[in-house]
């Protein structure tokens, strides 16, 4: 069952960036998936990576489905527990469209990237041009596929472009090994420059390691 890939099945049920996520995960890691929600990652890197696996949730359903699925996850908030982790305490501490409601987001990412020896980012990029759209001809907050909720709604506080990100991982000293913007369709926008990724990507996924002091 190592390295197996996502089944037809998995593909067509899966949030395609936790199957991003999936691949960029060597098999049999630890792994520490923060805001993991009710457990869809952490089930599928156990189950086509053999990982060792925990989580970490805020909300005690979303802990109670994960546990309900055999998945060790305790709850937790990443903007004030991430520090009770060792440094180096796994090969990945990922966090899944996640990073733009912590109150947090330079402080989690540190965190992350003190805790694995990769972080893995995935967000929803602001700077999309059905977002920019929106608030130049309707003048309101958008709702869309990947920011489906209202405003006053949503728990999203800190949204970010490509771009954004980009300069704090320079801030914070985290080392881009992998990046990849995906359109609406959840294609990968392979060799396209980055101003065009900043402008028709709605979601990125990066895989990041601390540069060395």
């Amino acid at each position: 069952m190592l390295n197996r890939p996502p089944s037809a099945g998995a593909a067509a049920t899966t949030r395609v960036d936790l199957l991003l996520i999936a691949e960029m995960v060597r098999a049999g890691a630890r792994v520490l998936d923060v805001g993991c929600g009710a457990g869809e990652l952490l089930k599928l890197l156990e189950d086509t990576k053999n990982v060792d696996g925990r989580g970490v949730e805020i909300s005690q359903s979303g802990v109670n489905f994960c546990v309900a699925k055999g998945l060790s996850v305790v709850q937790g908030d990443a903007d004030r527990d991430l520090i009770n982790y060792p440094d180096g305490a796994f090969d990945y501490a990922i966090l899944s469209q996640t990073l733009q409601a912590t109150q947090r987001p330079k402080y989690v990412l540190e965190e992350l990237l003190r805790i694995g020896r990769h972080a893995i980012v995935s967000f929803p990029n602001f700077g999309n041009w059905r977002i920019r759209m929106q608030l130049l001809v309707e003048g309101k907050m958008p709702v869309t596929p990947n920011l489906p909720e209202a405003w006053y709604l949503s728990p999203n506080i800190h949204f970010c472009t490509i771009k954004d990100f980009l300069d704090l991982c320079d801030e914070v000293g985290a080392d881009v090994e992998q990046q990849v913007a995906l359109n609406a369709y959840g294609r990968r926008l392979n060799g396209v420059p980055l101003f065009l990724q900043n402008i028709i990507g709605e979601q990125a996924v990066f895989l990041l390691t601390r540069k060395p002091r």
